[in-house]
């Protein structure tokens, strides 16, 4: 279901020139991309949520390990007590540990030593169990197992590397060697250290990628809003040298000559006329090149800007597929409206749209008599907000210069489409 028209304006939306005011706006929203409900954003909920879900299975592995082993009324009360205090500093070490990796909170330090004293104390009370002949071997080989592999997590993003897999390979060798101590031998040992050298490291290694892989993504993001604002900055930048390069030396002569026409006025002589005369003509120059200037940064062309629109989206990471159909037999004006279409959509895509995949522009001769421009990208969930810029709106007056219009819709699936249409007629 999509919704139409100009309220919607946000998806591939305001562009074109802008205020400074605008500009302050733009940034805002560019530095917000990180913190906004885009990909990076919904990366790390996701993966905060798959640390509260490794807590709350493990808690199920305890209710399960309870429920079928028998260690007694006081043996249970205890695994179920110390458990449930693992369970609950695991889950927020976990949460601290990862958002101190993501440069967003203070290293855990006491965290990590309460989970640490936890483990130990959980991995004891096992070991005693099986001294006092309240639980199996294979009951503590299960248990060692699970309460080290849940272990290994944590540290891993807390501490830095080198000491946090110190941390993590200490603490099951501390706790297998009581084991072994307390009497766990032969087929349970051997199951709980095989398990463990193989669930310890892969834990450790998995969750340490995965802070690590949300990072990337939030420093990929923050790289691509830079490269957006270099983008803007290096174009203004360009646009200033060539107004400099025309208007510089004009300026620089017309202040000369005003001068000299003015000492010539107060000596009554005839020349200063003629100087005014020559400071009027470098005047009219002047306005003649700034226009040209103007013309020409503001003139697009519908096949190079089809083409920079495939460079600089796939660039970005955003799969751009492009049917031009009949933009070849377009006229330079109708050319030059859609270009400009093309142009400001790209834009738009890149600054607004921060969860865009894939962009399809396609050209085409409608049935209604009509030529047809319809870009459409997804990306742009999220309610929109009403903008300042003046993208959209230049885009309606340029194609309505060519009796053409505009047309924006918002999909509830995060699609946003914009179609500019230009009677056949009039493109003929």
């Amino acid at each position: 279901m999509c919704a139409g028209g100009s309220a919607g304006d946000r998806g591939v939306e305001d562009g074109g020139a802008r205020s400074d005011g605008d500009d302050e706006h733009e940034r805002g929203d560019l530095g917000g991309a990180v913190r906004g409900p885009g990909r990076p954003e919904r990366y790390r909920r996701y993966t905060l949520a798959t640390v509260v879900f490794l807590a709350a299975t493990e808690a199920a592995l305890w209710a399960f390990w309870l429920a079928t082993t028998e260690a007694g009324t006081l043996g249970s009360v205890l695994v179920a007590g110390v458990g449930t205090v693992h369970v609950a500093v695991q889950g927020l070490l976990s949460r601290a540990a990862l958002l101190h990796y993501l440069g967003a909170g203070p290293r855990p330090v006491w965290l990590v030593v309460l989970y640490v004293a936890v483990t130990v104390a959980m991995a004891a009370l096992g070991c005693a169990l099986l001294a006092v002949g309240r639980i199996r071997g294979g009951d503590l080989a299960a248990y060692l197992v699970w309460l080290l592999m849940y272990y290994a997590g944590p540290p891993m993003l807390a501490l830095p590397r080198r000491p946090g897999a110190a941390l993590v390979a200490a603490v099951p060798v501390v706790a297998l060697g009581a084991a072994a101590a307390s009497g766990l031998s032969d087929e349970p040992l051997a199951l709980a250290i095989g398990a463990s050298l193989l669930m310890v490291p892969f834990m450790a290694v998995a969750i340490r990628v995965s802070g690590w892989s949300v990072r990337l993504i939030e420093e990929l993001a923050r790289a691509r809003a830079t490269q957006a604002r270099l983008a803007v900055a290096e174009e203004r930048l360009r646009f200033g040298r060539d107004l400099h390069d025309v208007l510089g030396r004009n300026l620089a002569v017309v202040a000369l000559k005003s001068e000299l026409a003015v000492e010539l006025a107060r000596r009554g002589r005839e020349e200063a006329v003629a100087e005014m005369e020559e400071v009027q003509r470098i005047a009219q120059e002047s306005q003649r090149e700034i226009r040209a200037v103007v013309r020409g940064y503001r003139t697009a062309d519908l096949h190079a800007e089809l083409a920079g629109a495939r460079s600089v989206l796939e660039a970005a990471g955003i799969d751009c597929r492009i049917e031009n159909g009949p933009a070849a037999r377009l006229p330079a004006q109708t050319q030059a409206a859609l270009g400009w279409v093309v142009r400001e959509g790209t834009t738009n895509v890149l600054r607004h749209a921060q969860g865009a995949s894939r962009c399809e522009v396609s050209v085409r001769a409608t049935v209604a008599g009509s030529v047809a421009l319809r870009m459409e990208n997804d990306g742009a969930d999220g309610d929109p907000r009403p903008g300042t810029g003046s993208g959209l709106p230049g885009l309606r007056e340029r194609l309505a210069e060519v009796d053409g219009t505009l047309a924006t819709e918002r999909c509830a699936d995060g699609i946003f489409r914009l179609t500019a249409r230009i009677p056949w007629e009039a493109a003929e």
